[in-house]
């Protein structure tokens, strides 16, 4: 089992940046780990993926080209670089850890057994 905590969160204006990070309780070099993000009133979606080699990485059609997934194993993080902000990037932030159906890309929510509490991210226009 292994905890996450998400952080990083924060108002930011349209246009701008912003890195949110997911520190893991223990090694988690063994997980393939994922980025999702629920907006208000709206269903969680995915928006990363990240194999634990780091090898292979997937975006929704929504973040790509502007989201970066990345990890730090040595330092049992996971980061997710969120550039050129858009209002509707507004939403609670979540990393999860993959522990059903990870040997291939899955942006299925039920595959993701491990999750933190979330953090904020609001874009302003």
């Amino acid at each position: 089992q292994v905890q996450l905590a998400e952080s990083g969160g924060g108002l930011v204006q349209a246009g701008g940046s912003l890195r949110i990070s997911c520190a893991a309780s223990r090694p988690f070099h063994n997980y393939v780990m994922g980025w999702f993000r629920q907006a208000p009133g709206k269903e969680r979606e995915f928006v990363a993926y990240i194999d634990a080699l780091q090898r292979d990485t997937r975006y929704s059609d929504s973040v790509k080209g502007r989201f970066t997934i990345s990890r730090d194993n040595s330092k049992n993080t996971l980061y997710l670089q969120m550039d050129s902000l858009r209002p509707e990037d507004t939403a609670l932030y979540f990393c999860a850890a993959c522990v059903r159906d990870c040997m291939e890309f899955t942006a299925n929510l039920s595959h993701y057994g491990y999750w933190g509490q979330g953090t904020q991210v609001t874009v302003s226009t």
